[in-house]
């Protein structure tokens, strides 16, 4: 059994959180005089910390870009969070990974309590053993540690053994980061070019292709 321990990303990878995601970042955006109805320049919040992004697309000092943030929760705690839709395949996928033996993790930099409303509401919860995700007050959101986290605390010593699937950069470069092989997928938020650039070790077009590796 190559990979056993098999690690996701959420947003964009187990389901497509864009239009909660867009509507909360113009809801946030607004608070402070700014309209934001690009759809390339929305989609980049998908992905990284979420206050990263209003500094680097926006130059929001760290401050106001963390209080940015909070804006953008006022709305996606209550409504955003339910804004969002399961990707095509996902379902019988990790309940194909499920029965046969795969240890399934997630590892997202969404905070951890919304990542559990998410898989919950969609019912996806129960074929995971561990599920981590970011801290609400930012000291805990880097990709690469929170796939870390997991790998020890789950004491998955063979790094080969796991693989991290995930549709951004960030999700290859964790991965790389933390001894592991990467799947991008192409059902989410990021292009081939992306996921190449990054070198992913392995690219699907479909979410359910991932059984192909995996099931080797």
């Amino acid at each position: 059994m190559a990979f056993e321990h098999i690690l996701f990303d959420l947003d964009g990878t187990l389901t497509d959180s864009y239009e909660g995601i867009a509507k909360c970042v113009q809801y946030a955006l607004s608070y402070y005089g700014i309209e934001e109805n690009n759809e390339d320049n929305l989609k980049r919040f998908i992905g990284p910390p979420l206050w990263e992004s209003f500094h680097m697309f926006y130059d929001f000092p760290e401050e106001k870009a963390k209080e940015a943030v909070l804006k953008y929760r006022e709305r996606y705690n209550t409504v955003g969070v339910y804004e969002n839709k399961v990707i095509a395949g996902v379902p019988e996928t990790l309940k194909t990974l499920y029965d046969n033996g795969r240890k399934i993790y997630l590892a997202t930099s969404k905070p951890l309590k919304l990542a559990n409303v998410v898989l919950e509401y969609f019912d996806l919860a129960k074929y995971f053993t561990f599920i981590c995700g970011a801290s609400l007050d930012f000291s805990f959101e880097d990709k690469a540690s929170i796939i870390n986290y997991v790998l020890e605390n789950q004491h998955i010593e063979e790094r080969s053994t796991a693989l991290m699937i995930g549709d951004r950069k960030f999700d290859i470069i964790g991965a790389k980061q933390c001894g592991i092989k990467s799947v991008g997928v192409l059902c989410g938020f990021g292009s081939e070019k992306e996921l190449r650039e990054y070198k992913a070790d392995y690219i699907v077009p479909e979410f359910s292709d991932i059984l192909n590796i995996i099931m080797e």
